[in-house]
């Protein structure tokens, strides 16, 4: 099995699906990067936590994804964003995968705690339930 410290060397691509799509508050933290396209994944469903999703591997109709190719720097800054520890990665907020892409293998954040009582999206692409696209939170 690859550990993620090896696997961060062989693909430079990361799949986001809340906050970090273009137009959403947190894009701007993948300034640099390279937008690949568009993907529907129906390995993962999200839940929404209200000021972000959180995706589970469940299978799905297809849960759109934003796919990037970023440096290992922005991936470092990523993985601060989401809380992901590389030594312990089931005890942060968010864990990160390998997960297949139309254009090749990419990291996916995975939330690792509960999420029930939250709505769940099987298919499509996630918005905030009020507006917070940049500049209007």
């Amino acid at each position: 099995m690859t550990s993620p410290a090896t696997a961060v060397t062989r693909t430079s691509l990361v799949a986001v699906y809340g906050t970090l799509k273009r137009g959403l508050r947190n894009h701007y933290w993948l300034e640099g990067a390279d937008f690949v396209g568009v993907d529907r994944l129906d390995t993962i469903t999200l839940y929404d936590l209200g000021h972000c999703p959180a995706a589970k591997t469940e299978r799905s109709r297809g849960v759109e994804v934003e796919v990037y190719r970023v440096t290992a720097q922005i991936l470092g800054e990523l993985d601060r964003l989401e809380d992901y520890r590389i030594r312990t990665p089931r005890a942060g907020m968010y864990d990160r995968i390998l997960q297949r892409t139309a254009y090749g293998t990419a990291w996916l954040y995975l939330y690792n705690h509960d999420v029930r009582g939250c709505p769940a999206q099987h298919e499509g692409g996630w918005l905030p339930a009020r507006q917070e696209r940049r500049g209007h939170v």
